[in-house]
This record gives C-alpha cells, structure tokens and sequence, in this order.
C-alpha cells in the first residue's frame, strides 16, 4: 500500500480593495476639512516659502535693482556678526532666566492652590489674570506703572519708606524685561503644575504620611518625580514664546542697553537696514529653533497622554 503525499501549495494573499461608495463616503467626510487646510496652508505655509526664497538673495528694499542670488551668504553672516551673535545670546539668557523663575514661582504657586483654603477660586482667578493680559499692555503697564521714575508704583513705595529713586530700566535693562515675562507667565506655568498636582495618587501620599512621612519627604520622592513631565513641558511651551518674544523688548526698552534678542534684530534689519535678504535668514533660524523645541514638546505631551491612558 504506497501513500501518497501532497505538495503544499502556497497561500497567496488576497487584496481588499475598498468598495467605490467607501471611498466616495470617507472623501465626503474629509471634504469639509479642505477648505481650512488649504487656508492655513496659504496663511502659513506661503510665507514662510517666500522668507525661505528671499534668505538666499542679497537683498536691500533701497536697492531692488541691485538684489542678486547670495547663497549661503546671510546665514553666515548671521551667525558670525558680533551684533547677531550678541542678540543670540540675549534672546537664550532671556529665554533661560525666564522660564526658571517661572516655573519655580508657578510650583510655588501651585502648591499653595493645591490646599483647600477658603475662597481659594477667587485667589486662583487672580493669579491666572496676568496670562490673560495683552503682552502689549503688559509691557506698557510695567514700563509707565512700575518702573516710571517719577511716577511709578515701584519708586513711589521706595519714597515712602525714605528708599532710593533709581532708574530700573536704565540700571537694569535685561532684569526689567525678564520680570514682566515673569509676571505674565508664571499663571500659565502655575496651571500646568496644578494640574499635574490634582492627577497624583492620592491614597499612595496618604499611605505615605501613614508611614510617618513628612511633607519635604512627600514632595522629594512622591510629587516632584510626578511632576517631571509636567515641568518638562512647561518649561518647553514657555521656551517656544519667549525664544519668539517681540512685544515686551520692543516696549519697554525698544531693544536699546543690550536687550535686543533676536527677533528684535529680524525687525531692525527688515524694519530699519531694509535688508530683506538678511532679516529673512536670521527669521529663519528663529523658525527652525522654534520648531526644534516645538518638537520635544509634543512628544512630552503624547508621553503625557499615555501615562493617562495607561492609568485608566
């Protein structure tokens, strides 16, 4: 009796191919988003091309005749100009004292807020009012409210107390423009924080004081790990305006006494040198840094919503 054996044949995969009507269903879903998407393309992405073009020209809006392909030529000279280089060292120490006091202030804050106390609502609509503030009127109200020397808050406190009269923003030029920054975004700061407060485990905290933890201990080793990635993105979402910052340097100093960052030096080379060519280049290397930092803060914030999902 002889067997027989069968070779085995190979499956072969089979192709779905989506019926006419699915495809025209999930076209006709989408369609109601294009209308948006080309807009913010043309809002967006146009200009930022045309900056792109115009980096790469030696350019003077005096001159137009004259204006001839350069090259690599304006990012070099941005980044070696003794003037630009300084702007670019302004705008990363602005940046960096900035965010720090910020972000200390705003876990103090959120730690207080984090208490139940009475009329706590109240206090906390109060602290976020100076993140709602136009950044204009803001710099204008620490300019000509506080720091005026003859009239302002600051020195008429000093006055009564028999205290000095000092010029703040001319003895302290840099320091001015970082405590009004401080001022307006330590809230916006102070909210994320509170927030990853509310998220914690409380049961684990109480578990802890159970076992004879004390606050400072808590906060070590239990709330201040927790917080890591809310800190993380604090500290990245300021970053990306501060780096961007125009509208407080332009108020309050009007980049004079060694506080022009770098987008204040994009609008003395557009707005006053009239070099298009250079204010382009030096415009986007301010794009291509906001979008370096835009980019690790979006992956904190996914990080963010998987812990979240993740937990529930």
């Amino acid at each position: 009796m002889t067997a027989t054996t069968t070779a085995p044949v190979a499956s072969t995969p089979v192709r779905t191919t989506r019926p006419p009507s699915a495809r025209l269903r999930a076209w006709a879903t989408r369609a109601p988003l294009l209308p948006a998407l080309i807009f913010m393309i043309a809002v967006t992405q146009l200009p930022f091309v045309a900056t792109l073009v115009i980096s790469f020209f030696d350019w003077n809006s005096l001159y137009p005749d004259a204006r001839h392909f350069a090259g690599l030529d304006n990012y070099q000279e941005v980044l070696t100009d003794a003037d630009l280089r300084q702007s670019v060292w302004t705008t990363v120490l602005l940046t960096v004292a900035v965010v720090l006091a910020s972000l200390i202030l705003g876990l103090v804050l959120a730690l207080l807020l984090d208490r139940k106390f009475k009329g706590r609502g109240v206090v906390r609509t109060l602290l976020i009012a100076p993140f709602l503030v136009v950044p204009v009127a803001a710099a204008l109200l620490w300019k000509h409210v506080l720091y005026n020397p003859e009239y302002g808050l600051f020195n008429g406190l000093l006055h009564y107390v028999g205290g000095p009269q000092p010029d703040w923003i001319s003895n302290t030029p840099l320091l001015a423009v970082e405590a009004s920054l401080v001022w307006q975004w330590t809230p916006f700061m102070m909210l994320i924080l509170l927030a990853g407060l509310q998220s914690r485990d409380h049961e684990q905290i109480e578990a802890a004081r159970v076992d004879g933890a004390s606050d400072w201990q808590i906060f070590r080793h239990l709330t201040l790990p927790h917080l890591r990635r809310y800190l993380e993105l604090g500290a990245l979402l300021g970053s990306i305006y501060i780096v961007q910052n125009f509208d407080a340097v332009f108020t309050i100093t009007s980049g004079g006494l060694g506080t022009a960052n770098l987008p204040y030096t994009v609008y003395q080379s557009f707005y006053q040198a009239h070099e298009n060519g250079l204010a382009s280049a030096a415009g986007v290397l301010v794009v291509i840094g906001s979008i370096v930092i835009a980019t690790f803060a979006l992956r904190v914030v996914s990080s963010l919503f998987r812990e979240e999902v993740s937990r529930a």
